[in-house]
């Protein structure tokens, strides 16, 4: 019984929130909506703080209020996780208020809002290249900002997501082998491409492999008057791909290759030398 009676209790409560806020609603008192409004931002309900800071951003465009009610607002949509509309709005903020006490912060919030709509690396990857152009931009703005370290970290960050993105390109070229053409240069090339747009990437050791077996399968499926060539480069790139990762975790299968590369090189020597 006693739980009863608190159940029914907080119904109650509920159900006359619910009245307070539908009237509320219905009213045209602006002043009103806007104290409230704070009131429930700061009670962390920012879905009713949300609903009247949306209507209040254009009633209170070019007063006093305009900047709060902006900060605000971008704010409950990032508490909802809105994070498309949050970005939206602080852009708008800095647009607005180039000057204002929030500046810098909604700059920073611009860019982190883009960081958290990045896609898994599989999918395409346009938000993530626009959340380091607006992690760069703030940087710009603001050398000294306290922000500046974490924000370099998120590039970071981002920036492998895009390498190993590309690393996946050059893996599916690579898993697509002699499929309608020479599909194991085509992941070559993108994996070298990988490697010069981003040389310091956590990934250098794997699409170095790549790039080195991709040739080595070349080299042994090639025509005879391109095998030789193909055999050599191979084995330049053993050695490039050794000497860069002599204890790496590729390295016995860098080993297999330069063993069996090798002694195609030997044939052909041995070839030349009988002629």
């Amino acid at each position: 019984m006693k739980y009863l009676l608190i159940v029914v209790a907080l119904l109650g409560i509920i159900g006359s929130g619910c009245s307070k806020y539908q009237k509320l609603l219905k009213s045209q008192d602006y002043e009103l909506w806007y104290a409230e409004a704070m009131k429930y931002y700061e009670q962390e309900d920012y879905t009713r703080a949300a609903t009247l800071l949306g209507q209040l951003v254009n009633i209170y465009r070019g007063t006093d209020k305009a900047e709060e009610a902006n900060y605000v607002y971008a704010n409950c949509l990032y508490g909802l996780n809105d994070f498309l509309t949050a970005g939206h709005y602080y852009r708008e903020y800095v647009k607005n208020f180039p000057a204002g006490d929030y500046a810098e912060e909604c700059q920073y919030m611009s860019a982190y809002c883009y960081y958290m709509r990045s896609p898994k690396p599989r999918l395409d990857q346009t938000t993530t290249e626009e959340a380091i152009q607006e992690f760069q931009l703030f940087i710009n703005m603001y050398p000294n900002s306290a922000r500046v370290d974490e924000s370099t970290r998120l590039m970071d960050e981002l920036r492998d997501k895009l390498v190993y993105k590309s690393y996946l390109n050059a893996k599916l070229y690579y898993n697509l082998g002699d499929y309608l053409g020479n599909n194991y240069q085509s992941a070559v090339i993108a994996a070298q491409n990988s490697l010069k747009d981003f040389p310091d990437t956590k990934y250098r050791e794997e699409l170095s492999f790549l790039i080195l077996e991709s040739k080595y399968i070349q080299a042994v499926n090639s025509v005879e008057e391109k095998k030789e060539e193909r055999v050599r480069d191979t084995i330049d790139e053993y050695y490039s791909f050794v000497n860069e990762f002599p204890e790496g975790k590729y390295k016995k299968k860098a080993d297999r290759i330069f063993e069996d590369t090798d002694k195609m090189l030997k044939g052909y020597n041995n070839e030349v030398a009988v002629n």
